[in-house]
């Protein structure tokens, strides 16, 4: 990926809640996709001439995984998240590159449940530009990772073969990005 001349972040720019989101997908009985996502999420993006970082966290227990209540109890539970013990996900970025056609690609560092590992990301992003909230701008970014990199090593064999859970987690996050000076308090 060819990297930008000037990056176009200067400044610091913040995550707005909505509608910003986190969401993630595994398979579950080899049939189809789970899906969850999570409300109670920060993000920060700091620019400068030279330099660009990427920090963002969510509240494990802003998890919304639908019906049944038992379904999200068992995914806060230490099988899974283990909110209890570790309430809070978190990302550093590493190396930031944005091409001119708006492809992004974040290398950095992700801990869950105590453990922080690599990982890389891809996306797009849109620049930033005036609107009537100030300067805004947009990143999308997606990434993969197998859950047991993390802790999450739960699984139950289903009863014709395979697992009641996939190893492989698909995230997907989109940021609103307001900059700071002008972002709501």
């Amino acid at each position: 990926m060819a990297s930008l001349a000037i990056q176009p972040f200067a400044g610091t720019f913040r995550a707005q809640p909505l509608p910003s989101s986190f969401a993630f997908a595994v398979r579950h009985s080899g049939v189809f996709w789970y899906r969850g996502s999570l409300s109670d999420v920060t993000a920060t993006l700091r620019g400068s001439e030279d330099a660009l970082a990427l920090e963002g966290s969510a509240r494990v227990d802003s998890i919304s995984v639908g019906e049944p209540a038992a379904m999200r109890a068992s995914v806060l539970g230490p099988d899974f998240f283990d909110a209890e013990r570790h309430p809070e996900i978190a990302f550093h970025s590493a190396a930031i590159r944005l091409d001119d056609d708006g492809r992004a690609e974040v290398d950095g560092e992700l801990t869950m449940r105590g453990v922080t590992r690599p990982v890389i990301a891809t996306g797009c992003y849109a620049p930033p530009r005036p609107s009537s909230f100030g300067e805004i701008a947009g990143v999308q970014l997606h990434t993969s990772f197998d859950r047991r990199d993390f802790g999450f090593d739960w699984q139950m064999e289903l009863p014709g073969g395979g697992n009641a859970v996939g190893w492989d987690v698909e995230v997907d996050i989109d940021l609103l990005l307001i900059r700071e000076e002008a972002a709501p308090r």
